[in-house]
């Protein structure tokens, strides 16, 4: 199973990359989603609670992400502590996930990946294609306000990021997203056209 990772930074246009191939039929995991998802685990809600303070939840008992993502990405260090609560349960979500794929018989997978930060020490180790997706930071920043994000929240989250020039390095497939959604759509649909021949 060709597993074909998707990295860039925030606003940059992963999801319009990974819908290029999901349209195509390729299962997709959102490792943002996964990383939602498991929020929901007590286990992991103990430990967030422990580590953050207990505002950081709603009156349901439920983890307030923008409350957890204003205190965890304040410091590298903070950010480091949220890592270490909930990377290692992303990464159990995300086997688990990738052996129902190849058990049923899936030939390619799309796993977008928004916290890469290398190959060898990610989840991005067994990749068969990563795929950048790049576009100038100012947009980067435009499009993820205008997606509902707040831009103080934005800019710490950009600056937690590896740099664009680690990702065009770490990268076998580059695309610049400086124009349109759908001019990035084509190129990756494109692509995906000859690799898949």
């Amino acid at each position: 199973m060709k597993k074909l990772f998707i990295i860039g930074g925030m606003g940059a246009g992963k999801s319009t990359a990974s819908r290029a191939l999901t349209d195509q039929g390729l299962p997709l995991i959102d490792l943002d989603k996964v990383g939602h998802d498991i929020l929901m685990w007590e286990v992991v809600k103990e430990e967030l609670g422990e580590a953050f303070g207990d505002d950081i939840f709603g009156n349901d008992g439920e983890v307030i992400r923008p409350a957890l993502a204003a205190k965890a990405f304040r410091t590298p260090a903070d950010t480091r502590k949220l890592n270490r609560i909930t990377m290692p349960r992303i990464e159990e979500a995300y086997t688990d996930r990738m052996r129902e794929l190849e058990a049923a018989g899936t030939d390619a997978v799309v796993v977008e990946y928004s916290a890469f930060k290398n190959r060898e020490t990610s989840l991005a180790y067994s990749a068969d294609v990563v795929i950048a997706v790049l576009a100038p930071t100012d947009v980067r920043i435009e499009r993820a306000v205008a997606s509902g994000f707040e831009e103080d929240d934005v800019r710490r989250r950009i600056a937690r990021q590896i740099t664009d020039a680690d990702r065009v390095e770490a990268a076998d497939v580059v695309f610049n997203n400086n124009s349109s959604k759908d001019e990035l759509y084509n190129k990756v649909l494109a692509w995906w056209e000859s690799y898949a021949e």
